[in-house]
């Protein structure tokens, strides 16, 4: 009877590391919230680790929601991982739904950055609108997608909000491969609203709030 059980508090006590390791592959972004994860004998050859083992773990972390079995299909990562980055977590809804909370923090964002803003703030979003220029003036993509997300986060800075600033620099990420995905009208569109950009820019600098969200309403209409 001990043997029995002092053989499974073992294979318990290895199936709980092979948990954990799949719970930290899942927050490294080995495998992906929504995604599915490798069949059964890839993970025994990856952990090194017999099928029993496996198949505890995976019940394992079914029961806590981490992973979805799906008969037929596979096991997947569940879309919700409480693990999952709020990167990963932001890639996984859709654009329109960014969008959205995109266009409420920018709005925050300029009206904070109206109040808060220093000299030093307005000289680092003037840099970044010069920056976004030249990059136009290039026509490469990634320059004018790179170019936009400094000038938008140089405001967020001007905001005097470090938290903010962080909440809207997860969401530039997934804007950023939005312009490039849109790469054959993306230059010319960076190019044709910069003068907002630059209006914003005054109407930050002058402290005008209504100019400011005018300006930057007609930027979100075009979603850049």
């Amino acid at each position: 009877m001990f043997a029995f059980n002092h053989h499974f508090s073992k294979r318990m006590k290895l199936c709980d590391q092979i948990v954990n390791r799949i719970k930290q592959d899942i927050t490294n972004g080995k495998y992906k919230p929504g995604e599915k994860i490798p069949a059964e004998p890839a993970l025994m050859k990856m952990y090194d680790v017999g099928r029993s083992t496996i198949r505890e773990a995976i019940k394992t972390l079914a029961i806590s929601e981490i992973l979805t079995v799906q008969q037929g299909s596979g096991t997947f990562v569940n879309a919700r991982f409480p693990g999952a980055t709020i990167e990963q977590r932001l890639r996984r809804a859709d654009f329109d739904e960014i969008n959205v909370v995109r266009a409420l923090l920018e709005k925050e964002i300029v009206k904070l950055a109206i109040l808060n803003h220093t000299d030093e703030h307005l000289i680092g979003v003037e840099q970044n609108l010069e920056k976004r220029k030249l990059a136009i003036q290039s026509e490469i993509p990634q320059k004018c997608a790179d170019a936009d997300i400094e000038f938008h986060m140089a405001i967020a800075s001007a905001s005097g909000n470090k938290a903010l600033a962080d909440l809207y620099y997860s969401f530039t990420l997934i804007i950023r491969d939005f312009f490039l995905a849109r790469e054959g009208r993306g230059i010319s569109h960076f190019a044709m609203n910069h003068y907002l950009h630059e209006q914003l820019f005054k109407a930050i600098k002058a402290r005008k709030i209504s100019q400011a969200e005018l300006a930057l309403q007609k930027i979100l209409n075009n979603n850049y």
